[in-house]
Protein backbone atom coordinates (compact mmCIF):
# COMPACT_ATOMS: atom_id res chain seq x y z
CA UNK A 1 0.00 0.00 0.00
CA UNK A 2 1.46 3.22 -1.06
CA UNK A 3 2.00 5.61 1.78
CA UNK A 4 0.39 8.91 1.19
CA UNK A 5 2.86 11.58 2.17
CA UNK A 6 1.91 15.07 3.12
CA UNK A 7 3.99 16.64 0.34
CA UNK A 8 2.09 14.54 -2.22
CA UNK A 9 -1.21 16.00 -1.21
CA UNK A 10 -1.94 19.01 -3.34
CA UNK A 11 -2.35 22.08 -1.25
CA UNK A 12 -5.87 23.39 -1.73
CA UNK A 13 -5.21 27.06 -1.52
CA UNK A 14 -7.60 29.62 -2.82
CA UNK A 15 -8.47 28.76 -6.38
CA UNK A 16 -8.01 31.22 -9.18
CA UNK A 17 -11.70 31.96 -9.44
CA UNK A 18 -12.34 32.89 -5.77
CA UNK A 19 -9.07 34.84 -5.66
CA UNK A 20 -10.05 36.80 -8.75
CA UNK A 21 -13.48 37.37 -7.25
CA UNK A 22 -11.96 38.70 -4.03
CA UNK A 23 -9.68 40.99 -5.98
CA UNK A 24 -12.61 42.28 -8.00
CA UNK A 25 -14.58 42.84 -4.80
CA UNK A 26 -11.73 44.76 -3.22
CA UNK A 27 -11.31 46.86 -6.36
CA UNK A 28 -15.03 47.44 -6.54
CA UNK A 29 -15.16 48.44 -2.89
CA UNK A 30 -12.43 51.01 -3.32
CA UNK A 31 -13.69 54.56 -3.58
CA UNK A 32 -11.13 55.33 -6.26
CA UNK A 33 -12.67 52.69 -8.54
CA UNK A 34 -16.08 54.34 -8.45
CA UNK A 35 -14.85 57.85 -9.05
CA UNK A 36 -12.52 56.58 -11.75
CA UNK A 37 -15.54 54.92 -13.34
CA UNK A 38 -17.35 58.26 -13.36
CA UNK A 39 -14.30 59.85 -14.98
CA UNK A 40 -14.21 57.16 -17.67
CA UNK A 41 -17.92 57.64 -18.36
CA UNK A 42 -17.36 61.36 -18.88
CA UNK A 43 -14.44 60.71 -21.21
CA UNK A 44 -16.49 58.16 -23.18
CA UNK A 45 -19.46 60.52 -23.46
CA UNK A 46 -17.46 63.46 -24.77
CA UNK A 47 -15.43 61.23 -27.08
CA UNK A 48 -18.69 60.08 -28.69
CA UNK A 49 -20.21 63.57 -28.68
CA UNK A 50 -17.12 65.17 -30.25
CA UNK A 51 -15.22 62.26 -31.85
CA UNK A 52 -12.62 64.30 -33.71
CA UNK A 53 -12.26 67.14 -31.24
CA UNK A 54 -12.26 65.77 -27.71
CA UNK A 55 -9.41 63.73 -26.29
CA UNK A 56 -6.85 65.08 -28.72
CA UNK A 57 -3.27 65.56 -27.59
CA UNK A 58 -3.94 69.29 -27.31
CA UNK A 59 -7.01 68.76 -25.13
CA UNK A 60 -5.24 66.30 -22.86
CA UNK A 61 -2.39 68.78 -22.42
CA UNK A 62 -4.80 71.61 -21.63
CA UNK A 63 -6.78 69.53 -19.15
CA UNK A 64 -3.63 68.42 -17.35
CA UNK A 65 -2.21 71.94 -17.30
CA UNK A 66 -5.42 73.48 -16.00
CA UNK A 67 -5.68 70.82 -13.30
CA UNK A 68 -2.02 71.02 -12.22
CA UNK A 69 -2.34 73.88 -9.73
CA UNK A 70 -5.54 72.55 -8.16
CA UNK A 71 -3.91 69.13 -7.90
CA UNK A 72 -1.03 70.58 -5.87
CA UNK A 73 -3.51 72.32 -3.57
CA UNK A 74 -5.63 69.17 -3.41
CA UNK A 75 -2.70 67.08 -2.18
CA UNK A 76 -2.28 69.36 0.81
CA UNK A 77 -6.03 69.47 1.42
CA UNK A 78 -6.12 65.65 1.45
CA UNK A 79 -3.84 65.58 4.50
CA UNK A 80 -5.92 68.28 6.24
CA UNK A 81 -9.23 66.53 5.60
CA UNK A 82 -7.88 63.17 6.76
CA UNK A 83 -7.02 64.70 10.16
CA UNK A 84 -10.66 65.89 10.29
CA UNK A 85 -9.69 69.47 9.50
CA UNK A 86 -10.53 71.95 6.78
CA UNK A 87 -8.70 74.85 5.16
CA UNK A 88 -10.79 77.60 3.62
CA UNK A 89 -7.82 79.94 3.27
CA UNK A 90 -5.89 78.04 0.62
CA UNK A 91 -6.80 80.41 -2.23
CA UNK A 92 -6.03 83.55 -0.23
CA UNK A 93 -2.71 82.15 0.97
CA UNK A 94 -1.87 81.48 -2.68
CA UNK A 95 -2.67 85.12 -3.47
CA UNK A 96 -0.63 86.49 -0.56
CA UNK A 97 2.35 84.32 -1.47
CA UNK A 98 2.09 85.43 -5.09
CA UNK A 99 1.90 89.11 -4.10
CA UNK A 100 4.93 88.98 -1.78
CA UNK A 101 6.88 86.98 -4.32
CA UNK A 102 5.83 89.37 -7.08
CA UNK A 103 6.77 92.45 -5.06
CA UNK A 104 10.30 91.13 -4.66
CA UNK A 105 10.53 90.44 -8.38
CA UNK A 106 9.13 93.90 -9.17
CA UNK A 107 11.93 95.60 -7.19
CA UNK A 108 14.70 93.30 -8.42
CA UNK A 109 14.55 93.45 -12.17
CA UNK A 110 10.86 92.94 -12.85
CA UNK A 111 10.00 91.17 -16.08
CA UNK A 112 13.65 91.09 -17.15
CA UNK A 113 14.96 89.56 -13.91
CA UNK A 114 17.08 86.43 -13.99
CA UNK A 115 17.17 83.09 -12.21
CA UNK A 116 18.67 84.50 -9.01
CA UNK A 117 15.63 86.73 -8.53
CA UNK A 118 13.32 83.85 -9.49
CA UNK A 119 14.96 81.63 -6.87
CA UNK A 120 14.61 84.20 -4.08
CA UNK A 121 11.04 85.11 -5.02
CA UNK A 122 10.14 81.41 -5.10
CA UNK A 123 11.57 80.94 -1.61
CA UNK A 124 9.52 83.92 -0.45
CA UNK A 125 6.36 82.33 -1.85
CA UNK A 126 7.10 78.97 -0.25
CA UNK A 127 8.09 80.58 3.05
CA UNK A 128 4.96 82.73 3.13
CA UNK A 129 2.72 79.72 2.66
CA UNK A 130 4.67 77.62 5.15
CA UNK A 131 4.59 80.24 7.93
CA UNK A 132 0.93 81.10 7.34
CA UNK A 133 -0.06 77.46 7.39
CA UNK A 134 1.99 76.73 10.52
CA UNK A 135 0.38 79.70 12.28
CA UNK A 136 -3.08 78.40 11.43
CA UNK A 137 -2.03 74.94 12.56
CA UNK A 138 -0.83 76.34 15.87
CA UNK A 139 -4.17 78.07 16.43
CA UNK A 140 -5.99 74.80 15.69
CA UNK A 141 -3.73 72.55 17.74
CA UNK A 142 -2.70 74.75 20.67
CA UNK A 143 -5.35 77.45 20.93
CA UNK A 144 -8.10 74.88 20.22
CA UNK A 145 -9.90 77.18 17.79
CA UNK A 146 -12.01 75.13 15.32
CA UNK A 147 -10.31 74.76 11.92
CA UNK A 148 -13.33 76.25 10.14
CA UNK A 149 -13.02 79.48 12.14
CA UNK A 150 -9.24 79.68 11.96
CA UNK A 151 -9.06 79.21 8.21
CA UNK A 152 -12.11 81.37 7.54
CA UNK A 153 -10.32 84.15 9.39
CA UNK A 154 -7.14 83.28 7.51
CA UNK A 155 -9.07 83.48 4.23
CA UNK A 156 -10.03 87.10 4.90
CA UNK A 157 -6.77 88.15 6.57
CA UNK A 158 -4.44 86.82 3.86
CA UNK A 159 -6.52 88.36 1.08
CA UNK A 160 -6.79 91.65 3.00
CA UNK A 161 -3.01 91.89 3.47
CA UNK A 162 -2.51 91.21 -0.23
CA UNK A 163 -4.96 93.99 -1.10
CA UNK A 164 -3.30 96.42 1.33
CA UNK A 165 0.10 95.77 -0.26
CA UNK A 166 -1.14 96.19 -3.82
CA UNK A 167 -4.00 98.64 -3.34
CA UNK A 168 -6.35 95.96 -4.64
CA UNK A 169 -4.83 96.01 -8.13
CA UNK A 170 -2.68 93.38 -9.79
CA UNK A 171 0.72 95.08 -10.15
CA UNK A 172 2.51 94.84 -13.51
CA UNK A 173 6.04 93.49 -13.85
CA UNK A 174 5.78 91.04 -10.97
CA UNK A 175 6.72 87.97 -12.99
CA UNK A 176 10.01 87.25 -14.66
CA UNK A 177 9.81 86.57 -18.37
CA UNK A 178 12.21 83.66 -17.88
CA UNK A 179 9.86 82.06 -15.36
CA UNK A 180 6.95 82.34 -17.76
CA UNK A 181 8.87 81.22 -20.83
CA UNK A 182 10.79 78.33 -19.32
CA UNK A 183 8.37 77.05 -16.65
CA UNK A 184 4.93 78.46 -17.41
CA UNK A 185 4.99 77.66 -21.13
CA UNK A 186 8.01 75.35 -21.21
CA UNK A 187 7.78 71.60 -21.79
CA UNK A 188 9.91 68.68 -20.72
CA UNK A 189 11.43 67.14 -23.87
CA UNK A 190 9.20 69.53 -25.80
CA UNK A 191 6.14 67.41 -24.95
CA UNK A 192 5.07 67.59 -21.29
CA UNK A 193 4.38 71.00 -19.71
CA UNK A 194 6.61 71.70 -16.73
CA UNK A 195 3.56 72.58 -14.66
CA UNK A 196 2.25 69.06 -15.18
CA UNK A 197 5.66 67.62 -14.26
CA UNK A 198 5.76 69.67 -11.04
CA UNK A 199 2.23 68.59 -10.12
CA UNK A 200 3.01 64.95 -10.90
CA UNK A 201 6.18 64.90 -8.80
CA UNK A 202 4.43 66.66 -5.91
CA UNK A 203 1.53 64.22 -6.06
CA UNK A 204 3.81 61.20 -6.25
CA UNK A 205 6.02 62.28 -3.36
CA UNK A 206 3.23 63.15 -0.95
CA UNK A 207 1.14 60.20 -2.08
CA UNK A 208 4.00 57.92 -1.03
CA UNK A 209 4.42 59.87 2.20
CA UNK A 210 0.76 59.39 3.06
CA UNK A 211 0.70 55.71 2.14
CA UNK A 212 4.01 54.39 3.41
CA UNK A 213 5.55 56.62 6.07
CA UNK A 214 5.05 57.20 9.78
CA UNK A 215 3.86 60.72 8.96
CA UNK A 216 1.06 59.21 6.89
CA UNK A 217 0.13 56.68 9.57
CA UNK A 218 -0.04 59.41 12.18
CA UNK A 219 -2.26 61.44 9.85
CA UNK A 220 -4.79 58.61 9.54
CA UNK A 221 -4.56 57.77 13.24
CA UNK A 222 -5.28 61.34 14.34
CA UNK A 223 -8.19 61.64 11.92
CA UNK A 224 -9.70 58.36 13.11
CA UNK A 225 -9.23 58.80 16.85
CA UNK A 226 -7.15 61.74 18.08
CA UNK A 227 -7.37 60.74 21.73
CA UNK A 228 -6.35 57.19 20.91
CA UNK A 229 -3.42 58.50 18.86
CA UNK A 230 -2.37 60.71 21.76
CA UNK A 231 -2.45 57.78 24.19
CA UNK A 232 -0.41 55.75 21.72
CA UNK A 233 2.35 58.31 21.95
CA UNK A 234 1.67 60.43 18.89
CA UNK A 235 2.43 64.14 19.34
CA UNK A 236 -0.96 65.14 18.00
CA UNK A 237 -0.59 68.91 18.34
CA UNK A 238 2.81 68.96 16.65
CA UNK A 239 1.52 66.76 13.84
CA UNK A 240 -1.48 69.01 13.23
CA UNK A 241 0.82 72.02 12.94
CA UNK A 242 2.91 70.12 10.40
CA UNK A 243 -0.16 69.18 8.35
CA UNK A 244 -1.41 72.78 8.16
CA UNK A 245 2.13 73.97 7.40
CA UNK A 246 2.19 71.44 4.55
CA UNK A 247 -0.92 72.79 2.86
CA UNK A 248 0.45 76.32 3.31
CA UNK A 249 3.71 75.25 1.68
CA UNK A 250 1.84 73.72 -1.25
CA UNK A 251 -0.25 76.90 -1.59
CA UNK A 252 3.06 78.74 -1.92
CA UNK A 253 4.12 76.28 -4.61
CA UNK A 254 0.77 76.81 -6.31
CA UNK A 255 1.40 80.57 -6.33
CA UNK A 256 4.70 80.07 -8.18
CA UNK A 257 2.96 77.87 -10.75
CA UNK A 258 0.16 80.43 -11.11
CA UNK A 259 2.59 83.29 -11.67
CA UNK A 260 4.53 81.24 -14.18
CA UNK A 261 1.47 80.29 -16.22
CA UNK A 262 -0.76 83.37 -15.99
CA UNK A 263 1.86 86.07 -15.39
CA UNK A 264 -0.24 87.92 -12.83
CA UNK A 265 -1.18 87.69 -9.17
CA UNK A 266 -4.93 87.54 -9.95
CA UNK A 267 -5.94 88.92 -6.57
CA UNK A 268 -9.65 88.64 -7.32
CA UNK A 269 -9.43 85.28 -9.03
CA UNK A 270 -9.15 82.80 -6.17
CA UNK A 271 -12.31 83.28 -4.12
CA UNK A 272 -13.60 79.78 -4.91
CA UNK A 273 -10.33 77.85 -4.91
CA UNK A 274 -11.16 76.40 -1.51
CA UNK A 275 -14.49 75.01 -2.71
CA UNK A 276 -12.96 73.53 -5.84
CA UNK A 277 -10.19 71.82 -3.92
CA UNK A 278 -12.40 70.54 -1.09
CA UNK A 279 -14.89 69.23 -3.64
CA UNK A 280 -12.13 67.36 -5.47
CA UNK A 281 -10.86 65.81 -2.24
CA UNK A 282 -14.33 64.70 -1.18
CA UNK A 283 -15.06 63.35 -4.66
CA UNK A 284 -11.90 61.33 -4.29
CA UNK A 285 -13.30 59.53 -1.26
CA UNK A 286 -11.95 61.52 1.68
CA UNK A 287 -14.29 61.82 4.63
CA UNK A 288 -14.90 65.26 6.10
CA UNK A 289 -15.07 63.49 9.45
CA UNK A 290 -11.46 62.41 9.08
CA UNK A 291 -9.60 59.12 8.97
CA UNK A 292 -10.20 58.30 5.32
CA UNK A 293 -8.88 59.55 1.99
CA UNK A 294 -6.08 59.08 -0.49
CA UNK A 295 -3.98 61.14 -2.84
CA UNK A 296 -4.97 58.88 -5.74
CA UNK A 297 -8.63 59.63 -5.06
CA UNK A 298 -7.87 63.35 -5.02
CA UNK A 299 -6.16 63.07 -8.42
CA UNK A 300 -9.34 61.57 -9.88
CA UNK A 301 -11.48 64.12 -8.04
CA UNK A 302 -9.50 66.99 -9.56
CA UNK A 303 -9.78 65.64 -13.08
CA UNK A 304 -13.56 65.04 -13.07
CA UNK A 305 -14.48 68.78 -13.08
CA UNK A 306 -11.55 69.51 -15.43
CA UNK A 307 -12.69 66.95 -18.00
CA UNK A 308 -16.32 68.01 -17.62
CA UNK A 309 -15.55 71.69 -18.13
CA UNK A 310 -13.37 71.07 -21.18
CA UNK A 311 -15.87 68.66 -22.72
CA UNK A 312 -18.82 71.02 -22.27
CA UNK A 313 -16.88 73.86 -23.87
CA UNK A 314 -15.98 71.67 -26.85
CA UNK A 315 -19.55 70.56 -27.52
CA UNK A 316 -20.71 74.17 -27.25
CA UNK A 317 -22.72 74.17 -24.03
CA UNK A 318 -23.40 77.65 -22.68
CA UNK A 319 -21.60 78.77 -19.55
CA UNK A 320 -24.75 78.74 -17.42
CA UNK A 321 -25.57 75.17 -18.37
CA UNK A 322 -21.96 74.18 -17.75
CA UNK A 323 -22.33 75.17 -14.10
CA UNK A 324 -25.60 73.22 -13.85
CA UNK A 325 -24.05 70.14 -15.44
CA UNK A 326 -20.96 70.26 -13.24
CA UNK A 327 -23.11 70.52 -10.12
CA UNK A 328 -25.30 67.63 -11.25
CA UNK A 329 -22.33 65.37 -11.95
CA UNK A 330 -20.79 66.17 -8.59
CA UNK A 331 -24.02 65.26 -6.80
CA UNK A 332 -24.34 62.09 -8.91
CA UNK A 333 -20.80 61.02 -8.08
CA UNK A 334 -21.38 61.45 -4.35
CA UNK A 335 -24.74 59.65 -4.63
CA UNK A 336 -23.08 56.66 -6.31
CA UNK A 337 -20.51 56.65 -3.53
CA UNK A 338 -23.28 56.55 -0.94
CA UNK A 339 -24.78 53.54 -2.68
CA UNK A 340 -21.40 51.84 -2.58
CA UNK A 341 -20.93 52.60 1.11
CA UNK A 342 -24.35 51.20 2.00
CA UNK A 343 -23.56 48.10 -0.02
CA UNK A 344 -20.28 47.65 1.85
CA UNK A 345 -22.03 48.08 5.21
CA UNK A 346 -24.47 45.36 4.24
CA UNK A 347 -21.48 43.11 3.53
CA UNK A 348 -22.16 42.95 -0.18
CA UNK A 349 -19.47 45.04 -1.87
Amino acid sequence: MTELRAKDVPVRGPSAAPLALRVLRRVGAAQESWTFGVLLLLVAFFTIAAPHTFLTAFDLTQIATNAAIYLVLGVGMTFVVIVAGIDLSVGSVLVLAAVLSGEYTLHHGGATSGWATIAVSSLIALGTGLVWGALQGWLVAKAKVPPLIVTLGGFGAALGIAQIITGGQDPAGTVSGKLQHDIGFGKLFGQIPWLVVIAFVTTLVFGLVLAFTRFGRYTYAIGSNPEGARRAGVAVDRHLIKVYALIGLLAGLGSIMWLAYFGTTSIAGHATDNLKVITAVVLGGASLFGGRGSVLGTVIGVFIPAVLTTGLIIIGVQQYWQDVAIGAVLVLAVYLDQIRRRSVQRGNP
